[in-house]
C-alpha cells in the first residue's frame, strides 16, 4: 500500500474517533491533547511522510479503540505502534 494512502486511512481514523486532526509548524514531533471540550491530534507538517503515519500511528495505538479496520491495525502493527496479534509485548522487570 502506497505511503499516501497509509496515511489518508490514518487521518480518517482520528477524525472518526472524534479528534480534530491538525498540521502545525514548530520543534516537535506530534501527539494528542486535549484542549478545553476538544481533543485534538497535533503533527509536525514538516515531518517526511513517514514520520506523519508514525506519529499518527503512535496515537492511534495508545488509544487503542475497537472496532478499527484491518488495514489500519495492520499499518499501525507494521510501524511497531502496538503489538500484533501474533507478537509478544515486552515486560519489564519487576522492582520494588
Amino acid at each position: 500500500m502506497k505511503k499516501q494512502k497509509q496515511l489518508g486511512l490514518l487521518e480518517e481514523a482520528i477524525t472518526g474517533l472524534g479528534y480534530k486532526l491538525r498540521y502545525e509548524k514548530g520543534n516537535f514531533l506530534g501527539g494528542n491533547c486535549r484542549v478545553r471540550e476538544n481533543n485534538i491530534v497535533v503533527v509536525n507538517r514538516f515531518l517526511p511522510i513517514e514520520g506523519k503515519i508514525s506519529t499518527l500511528a503512535s496515537v492511534i495505538g495508545k488509544l487503542n479503540p475497537p472496532g478499527l479496520s484491518d488495514e489500519v491495525r495492520k499499518i499501525i502493527e507494521q510501524t511497531g505502534r502496538i503489538p500484533g496479534k501474533h507478537q509478544q509485548q515486552e515486560s519489564l522487570p519487576f522492582t520494588e
